[in-house]
């Protein structure tokens, strides 16, 4: 019995995941209810209430699934990265805006509620994931051992300057930026960066 309720738990949760991923795409995060979600998975509100915590809590149980998904797509992808660090860091983060923007109100609304006051400690906070910035740090990193970075530059900073201009990015969807448009703003950034962290020895 205990491996049935298991099954029809995991199943309630995947059923609400699906809804809510939909509903928050489609309609946005604010406009969405519980009960909207409970009703498109064809669940009660109670079932909702017993598997999440709170709206906040599906939505970053949405965003973890995809953020894993993107992650598997990166490992795939990055070892076959070539050209220089400021080439590598545009093919990884094309990759992302090209993915997100397949649901850009899902991750608007991510964005806003990683800045809400309040979080559970498991939340993935947008710019915190683990995967985005150790891709981000292998690269600055190689292209310091090449010597195409200057030895003495802050990772650390580099990383989280990058980050921060590729989130801040997503402000321009309201001036109807595809993932293309995006990249290509994304792309004028970097090489401003990367010009002024370049090994000038």
């Amino acid at each position: 019995m205990a491996g049935i309720r298991e099954q029809q738990k995991q199943a309630t949760r995947e059923r609400v995941l699906d809804a809510a991923r939909d509903l928050f795409d489609q309609i946005g995060y604010e406009e969405t209810t519980i009960r909207a979600i409970a009703v498109k998975a064809g669940v009660s509100v109670g079932s909702v209430f017993t598997t999440f915590d709170s709206k906040a809590d599906i939505l970053g149980q949405v965003m973890a699934e995809r953020m894993a998904a993107l992650t598997v797509e990166l490992e795939r992808v990055t070892p076959h990265l070539r050209g220089s660090a400021c080439d590598r860091l545009s093919s990884l983060l094309a990759i992302h805006y090209d993915f997100q923007m397949r649901r850009p109100k899902l991750y608007l609304a991510y964005i806003a509620v990683s800045f809400a006051a309040a979080h559970d400690p498991e939340f993935l906070r947008m710019g915190t994931n683990p995967g985005l910035r150790a891709f981000i740090r292998d690269i600055l990193e190689g292209a310091i051992a090449r010597g195409e970075l200057a030895a003495d530059m802050d990772v650390q900073l580099a990383m989280e300057t990058i980050i921060s201009l590729y989130g801040f990015n997503y402000m321009r969807i309201a001036d109807d930026f595809n993932a293309e448009a995006l990249t290509n703003l994304m792309n004028r950034q970097l090489e401003q960066l990367c010009d002024g962290l370049r090994n000038s020895g």
